[in-house]
């Protein structure tokens, strides 16, 4: 029931997440044509071959997205943050395990009990990090260049990715941990 839980969690951050990768993939795509476009009607071939038409375009304002690069940033770090539990439960972080693949299972279960728990301090130390420079901006309320929102709106979500990052990562630790003293496997493997 737990599992299920947490799996439901990851899983719907993740695909939270997902929309916004999307969304941002869009608004970039536009922005680049759009930024394209733009810098074609400004020639004076498109003011030739086009003639008003080029500068009835300019004036609707066909160019670069304004803001674009602030929007970016700020989902980047939401999804990456919203991708961090589904990759958690599944175990999909990159490993190097050259010296433990040939070890003795009980021993690897305790290797990997070992680094779940190390990671989860280390994603609960991001975690708190985040909290504080989510305090800081909202308390100082500076805002972006172009488009003005507070600074704090993406902190404040990728925080609250990173709760569910931590959730998921105590679960997992307490999980691998659990693996490692009875010798059943209860999570899945990358």
């Amino acid at each position: 029931m737990m599992h299920q839980a947490v799996k439901l969690l990851a899983r719907s951050t993740a695909i939270i997440g997902g929309f916004v990768l999307v969304a941002l993939i869009m608004l970039t795509t536009v922005s680049i044509v759009g930024r394209s476009l733009g810098d074609f009607l400004h020639t004076d071939f498109a003011s030739r071959a086009l003639g008003a038409f080029s500068r009835t375009l300019l004036d609707l304002g066909v160019g670069e997205v304004k803001g674009s690069y602030e929007l970016l940033e700020a989902g980047v770090a939401f999804a990456i943050f919203s991708f961090f539990p589904i990759c958690q439960l599944y175990s999909g972080h990159a490993t190097v395990d050259v010296f433990t693949s040939n070890l003795p299972q009980a021993v690897t279960r305790y290797v990997m009990a070992f680094w779940e728990v190390i990671l989860t301090a280390c994603l609960i130390l991001i975690s708190v990090q985040l909290f504080g420079g989510l305090q800081r901006y909202y308390g100082n309320g500076e805002t972006t260049l172009f488009l003005q929102f507070p600074l704090w709106w993406a902190y404040a979500a990728s925080f609250a990715a990173s709760v569910v990052t931590c959730i998921v990562a105590v679960y997992c630790a307490i999980m691998r941990v659990y693996e490692s003293v009875t010798g059943r496997s209860l999570l899945p493997q990358a």
